[in-house]
């Protein structure tokens, strides 16, 4: 009667995965809850949340997230369905797909680059996606 949805424990908790520097995996991940990477994964990576790589991070591989931020170095194609920052220091190869992007000056981007707005445009049917 009184029953309320149960949180995972990641809510409750809140807290973020964590590759530490000095650790390399090779392999693919999957992960619901946010992730930090300060080492290096050479493999996929899933999430439903939020994705760091720090300054000595690095993936090579293919990315799919709800918001990353990157300092490190990464190699590969990245689908962000909100919010791509990169960071002055950051070296990013490959292709990105997002819904916004953030790039600080300094920063090496040497990708292709598909933002998806998710807003339809009324006067032709066609889904809001630009390039850059």
């Amino acid at each position: 009667m009184f029953d309320k949805p149960q949180k995972s424990y990641t809510d409750i908790l809140g807290k973020t995965n964590r590759i530490v520097e000095g650790t390399t995996l090779e392999g693919n991940i999957i992960s619901q809850a946010d992730f930090r990477l300060d080492g290096h994964l050479i493999g996929n990576f899933t999430s439903k949340g939020r994705l760091v790589i720090g300054p000595a991070g690095s993936i090579t591989g293919d990315v799919h997230c709800k918001t990353a931020d990157i300092e490190g170095r990464f190699n590969g194609k990245i689908e962000v369905t909100d919010l791509l920052s990169i960071r002055s220091k950051a070296s990013i190869t490959g292709e990105t797909v997002v819904g916004k992007l953030s790039v600080e000056p300094g920063a090496d981007f040497s990708a292709s680059c598909v933002m998806r707005s998710g807003i339809k445009n009324l006067s032709d049917g066609q889904s809001g996606e630009k390039t850059a």
